[in-house]
C-alpha cells in the first residue's frame, strides 16, 4: 500500500466510537486467528519486523513532528525527532543486538539424586495479542517504543492513541497500515466509549499509560478477564538537593529537565526539595540558566504548548492558587506571558509552597516548579516517603555515601543521581513504577520478558526418582525417613 492510501485497517474517529468498538472486535479476532497459526514466530520474522518499524519511524519523520506540532499548538521540531523518532529506532537497535540471546532457553539447576540426567529450563514464548492505551505526552515513543519489545516477543499488538492527539493518532494510523499486515499491527482510533470497550478486550496482556485514577479503571476491567496488565501511572517526582550540590550545573540539569515538553512528562521533575540556606541560590542559578539558555522561552519555538485549553486553564488556575495563598512565584522569563493560540506559557518557580496548595497534592504536568526548603534530610526524606512512591526520584550531590543513603532511604519506579529523567530513556533499562506509580516494566530485556510467559520445560532423563511421587508411598515414605536422619 502507498504512504499516501487511506489505511483501510484503522478506525478513523469520524465513523463515532460504536463503529471503531466493532472494528476493534473484529481486528482482535483476525489477530487472535493469526496467532493460533504463528504461536513461536521465529529470530528471522522478528528481526524483519523491527527493521520494518525502525524504516517506518524513519521514512516518517517530518510528518510525525509536523503532527506533534499541530496537537500541542507548538513544540520543538528537535524534540520530537529526539524523543518521539530516534529514541524508538534506538530502542529497536538495541533489541536486534541482544534479540538471540534473549530468545535463548534459560537453563535451570536440577538436582541429579532426584531427577537423574534430566534437563530444565525457562521458555519465553510470545503471550499472544497484545493491547496498548497511550497517552497524549509522547504519542509515537509511548505507542511505538512498547511495540519494539512487543513484536521481539513475538506478540501481535492493537494500538490506542490518545484521543487529545488526533493528528498523531491518525498518522499512526496511517503509518502502521502502510507497513503492517493489520493481523500483525493495527491502531483502533476514537474517544473514550473505545478505550472502555479495548481495557475490556480479553488480551494476552495489556500496557496502560496515564493517571492513577483511570489506571484503576483499567484494572479493574481487565481484572473481569484476568488479564495481566503493565501501568505506567507518574507520580510526584522529587529532586533532592544533598548539603551543598546546589549548583550551578545541578540546578540546570532540573530546570532543564521541567522544560522539557514545558513539564508535560510522567518522569519530569515534580518539585525540588533545596537546604533552606541555599534556597536563594537556587532560585539566582535557575533564573541565570534561563536568562542564558531560554530568555525567550514562552515567544520561541523551544516551548511546547499544553496540549489542550482544558490544561493550560488548569496550570493556570494551580499557579493563580499559589499565588493567592501569598506564595512566591518567580517567573524565569522577563516579560514572559501566556500565548492562548499556542497554548504556550513561561516556566515559574513557587517558592515555600504550603502543602496544601494542588500544586503539592496533584502531579503537576506542567512548567510550575514548587521549591520546597527543608532543615533536616531525613525529615524531607521521611516526607517523600508519607506520599505514594514516585515514578523517578533524584538526587544530587558529591558525596557518594549521602547519595546512597537517599537510595537506600526511599522507595520509586526508578532513579537517577546528578542528574534527571535519563532513566526513563535507556534502551537497555527497565522503565515502569512501583506502587502508585505503576507495575510491570518495558524496555530491554525486561521488557522483552514482560511481554512474554516464561514458561518452564523439563525433559527428563535417566536415573530419578520420579515415582517416589505416585501410590502407593512407602518408597516416598522411605525416602523422606532417609532425608530427615541424614543418611
Amino acid at each position: 500500500m502507498s504512504i499516501l492510501e487511506t489505511p483501510a485497517t484503522s478506525v478513523p474517529a469520524a465513523t463515532g466510537d460504536a463503529g471503531a468498538i466493532a472494528a476493534l472486535g473484529t481486528a482482535f479476532a483476525a489477530q487472535r486467528a493469526a496467532f493460533a497459526t504463528d504461536r513461536r514466530p521465529s529470530i528471522e520474522a522478528r528481526r524483519e519486523r523491527l527493521g520494518a518499524l525502525i524504516g517506518m519511524m524513519l521514512a516518517n519523520r517530518e510528518r510525525i513532528s509536523a503532527a506533534v506540532a499541530q496537537d500541542f499548538g507548538a513544540h520543538p521540531v528537535p524534540a520530537s525527532d529526539l524523543i518521539e523518532v530516534l529514541g524508538v529506532v534506538g530502542r529497536a537497535q538495541h533489541v536486534l543486538e541482544h534479540l538471540e540471546e534473549w530468545m535463548a532457553p534459560s537453563p535451570r539447576h536440577t538436582d541429579p539424586a532426584m531427577l537423574g540426567t534430566a534437563r530444565a529450563h525457562i521458555e519465553y514464548q510470545p503471550k499472544g495479542v497484545i493491547g496498548n492505551i497511550v497517552p497524549w505526552n509522547f504519542p509515537f515513543d509511548l505507542s511505538v517504543g512498547p511495540m519494539v519489545d512487543m513484536l521481539a516477543a513475538g506478540n501481535r499488538v492493537i494500538i490506542k492513541p490518545s484521543e487529545y492527539t488526533p493528528a498523531c493518532a491518525d498518522l499512526l494510523a496511517e503509518m502502521v497500515a502502510c507497513t503492517f499486515d493489520p493481523d500483525l499491527v493495527t491502531v483502533a482510533v476514537g474517544g473514550l466509549e473505545l478505550a472502555r470497550a479495548f481495557s475490556s478486550m480479553p488480551w494476552d496482556h495489556l500496557l496502560y499509560t496515564g493517571s492513577p485514577a483511570v489506571g484503576r479503571q483499567v484494572m479493574q476491567a481487565a481484572a473481569a478477564n484476568l488479564t495481566p496488565v503493565t501501568l505506567e501511572l507518574g507520580g510526584k517526582c522529587p529532586a533532592i538537593m544533598t548539603p551543598n550540590s546546589v549548583t550551578e550545573t545541578n540546578v540546570e540539569s532540573v530546570i532543564g529537565t521541567k522544560l522539557i515538553k514545558s513539564g508535560q512528562m510522567c518522569v519530569s521533575v515534580d518539585y525540588a526539595l533545596v537546604p533552606r540556606s541555599d534556597l536563594d541560590t537556587f532560585v539566582a542559578h535557575a533564573q541565570s540558566f534561563m536568562a542564558r539558555a531560554a530568555p525567550n522561552y514562552s515567544r520561541g519555538e523551544e516551548c511546547t504548548g499544553m496540549i489542550s485549553p482544558r490544561h493550560l486553564q488548569r496550570i493556570e488556575d494551580m499557579l493563580e492558587e499559589a499565588r493567592a495563598s501569598q506564595c512566591r512565584i518567580v517567573t524565569l522569563e522577563e516579560d514572559g506571558r501566556i500565548d492562548r493560540e499556542t497554548r504556550r506559557m513561561p516556566m515559574s518557580l513557587a517558592i515555600a509552597p504550603s502543602q496544601n496548595l494542588r500544586i503539592m497534592q496533584e502531579e503537576i504536568f506542567g512548567p510550575i516548579l514548587p521549591v520546597v526548603p527543608y532543615d533536616d534530610l531525613d525529615d524531607a526524606l521521611e516526607a517523600i516517603n508519607a506520599g505514594e512512591r514516585p515514578l523517578g526520584l533524584y538526587v544530587f550531590g558529591d558525596d557518594a555515601a549521602l547519595t546512597e543513603h537517599v537510595l537506600a532511604a526511599t522507595h520509586s519506579g526508578g532513579a537517577a543521581v546528578n542528574t534527571c529523567a535519563i532513566q526513563s530513556a535507556l534502551p537497555s533499562m527497565g522503565f515502569g513504577g512501583s506502587g502508585m506509580s505503576g507495575m510491570g516494566r518495558h524496555h530491554g530485556i525486561e521488557g522483552f520478558r514482560e511481554f512474554s510467559n516464561p514458561r518452564g520445560v523439563v525433559v527428563r532423563g535417566a536415573g530419578d526418582l520420579i515415582d517416589v511421587f505416585y501410590s502407593p508411598y512407602a518408597k516416598a515414605a522411605g525416602l523422606v525417613q532417609a532425608v530427615l536422619s541424614g543418611t
